[in-house]
């Protein structure tokens, strides 16, 4: 530990040679992505186990739960950017987290006729609410703790985003196993992760005095005479419509449909209409690069649904004499992640010291290929021991670290491309165009996950549905995949790199925080979610 005095005269010190306020948001993040994380393994068993949903009907509503999770923080970042600043809304952010993840743990009786269920849907509400203002704002701040030239901001945000990975990978880990023990339950599990979001508050609420006065509102004036209670009345608000939302899950596929390709069709606009050409072709290769996102995460999403689904049901756990809950694999991801960043990092610094370092284009056109590629190991594997033997639980370890690193090639890379790509007066539509994309991607995940549900024709059978159903996906990832790396170079040649200039640079996001997280940390922070 070194305590030292900023650059600015604070006089709070340091740790490691960074504000501690940056540790304030490290615990914060860590204590979210636990309960986040944490709920969401446990949420498609919860659906059909104790809600008694069809697989499909459950598919269904998880991947508009994660949909809707991706479009609030468009709402929450503008609020917070307009009027309240990134500590008020995170904090009430936080408020709404934590009820909704305690609101969790009420179980009723089970089935979908108590009124027990309205508390689910009001619990999911909170917690896609309270994650459009904490996820869209938290980050920033860590970036506001520094001047924009500081040396210590990557440094700053590689040890934020690790925050956001340990928590990820504790949560799946314990409240996978609270949730499906059989001597605890869901009560349990979602109370850990409840509790888990407490701290995190309590760690932000006390820590305020060491964030040096970041965050706050850029004009208090906009918030008196009973305008903030104002805001967190639209919060609410948000909360009701959302609690409506995801019941009828058919509205949001329509919302995201509507207003997806309204976005595009603007973005177009203003790319024609408006800027000279050499900007035009680098917004249509953005654009391009957006589409190919929407592929790579149906796919990618499947994790917490129908792949958690078949880890449970047709998958032999057993390690080392140990077997894990099916929820605790969702922990793999994060600490793969953890693992290979720094790997993929160092490899693509060292290709681009040699002039061998894939192009945006074709870091996509690899990610999409190995998403596939994750798919087609599981199916071949499973096949090779017959159907009607479970399959060996290394095809699961082999899935998500495939999956993962066509994650490191996509996720990263697409949000540093985003910010480079466009003008300056352009970089949050294009942003928030990649983030809907996201969004879109979540949901075709969930009908995806949909079409892997066989109730009703056996054990073996079901399970060849979604062996069929994964082999289709794989083979069209695999030759999507392969397509965009046959059109990377013309694709590179439209993002017109020779002649890009530091506009940006100023106005990079690095400098705000979102994208300046994946691009240290080498990883999408959310990605997931």
């Amino acid at each position: 530990m070194v305590s030292q005095t900023l650059p600015d005269g604070d006089s709070k010190g340091t740790i490691l040679g960074h504000p501690k306020g940056l540790f304030v948001l490290f615990f914060a993040e860590m204590w979210e992505r636990f309960s986040y994380y944490g709920m969401r393994a446990l949420l498609i068993f919860y659906l059909i186990q104790h809600w008694m949903f069809s697989d499909a009907d459950a598919s269904v509503i998880y991947g508009a739960y994660t949909a809707l999770v991706y479009i609030a923080p468009v709402v929450g970042g503008y609020l917070a950017d307009r009027y309240l600043g990134q500590r008020k809304a995170v904090t009430f952010g936080a408020v709404l987290l934590t009820l909704g993840h305690l609101f969790m743990a009420f179980e009723g009786d089970g089935g979908q006729a108590g009124a027990a269920i309205n508390v689910f849907w009001l619990a999911l509400a909170l917690i896609i609410v309270g994650s459009g203002f904490l996820k869209a704002n938290i980050s920033v701040m860590v970036g506001q703790l520094y001047p924009r030239t500081d040396v210590r901001r990557d440094p700053a945000y590689t040890i934020f985003y690790m925050g956001i990975n340990v928590g990820a990978a504790l949560g799946s880990l314990l409240c996978g196993y609270l949730g499906m023990h059989p001597d605890y339950g869901w009560s349990y599990g979602f109370g850990a992760a409840g509790v888990g979001m407490l701290l995190g508050l309590i760690v932000f609420i006390i820590g305020k005095p060491l964030l040096l006065g970041r965050g706050e509102p850029k004009d208090p004036a906009a918030l008196a005479g009973g305008k903030e209670w104002a805001i967190y009345g639209a919060g609410f608000a948000m909360v009701a419509l959302c609690w409506l939302a995801i019941q009828y899950q058919d509205l949001v596929g329509w919302v995201l449909a509507f207003f997806g390709l309204a976005l595009v069709a603007y973005v177009v606009f203003i790319a024609v209409v408006r800027l000279p050409a050499q900007e035009r072709d680098r917004i249509f290769a953005a654009l391009f690069l957006i589409i190919v996102s929407i592929i790579f995460w149906a796919l990618f999403e499947q994790a917490g649904s129908s792949l958690n689904l078949f880890t449970d049901r047709h998958v032999d756990r057993s390690i080392l004499g140990w077997e894990p809950t099916a929820a605790m694999f969702q922990s793999l991801n994060a600490i793969y992640i953890v693992t290979l960043a720094p790997l993929f990092a160092g490899l693509w610094l060292w290709l681009g010291r040699r002039g061998f370092e894939p192009s945006a284009p074709m870091k996509f056109g690899l990610g999409v290929v190995q998403v596939g590629l994750g798919f087609l190991v599981l199916v071949w594997g499973a096949q090779a021991v017959g159907v009607n033997a479970a399959t060996p639980v290394i095809l699961i370890f082999l899935v998500y670290l495939l999956h993962t690193t066509g994650e490191l090639c996509l996720s990263p890379v697409g949000l540093s491309a985003m910010n480079r790509l466009s003008p300056a007066h352009m970089a949050s539509l294009v942003m928030g165009t990649w983030f809907f994309a996201s969004a879109t991607g979540n949901f075709a995940a969930g009908l995806i996950a949909a079409a892997t549900g066989g109730e009703g024709v056996g054990e073996e059978a079901g399970k060849q549905v979604v062996l069929d159903v994964y082999s289709n996906v794989g083979w069209v990832a695999v030759g999507v995949g392969v397509v965009v790396l046959l059109v990377s170079p013309l694709v590179k040649k439209l993002m017109h790199l020779d002649t890009l200039e530091d506009e940006n640079v100023g106005d990079d996001l690095v400098g705000g925080g979102e994208v300046g997280e994946p691009q240290a940390a080498g990883v999408h922070p959310e990605v997931r979610g």
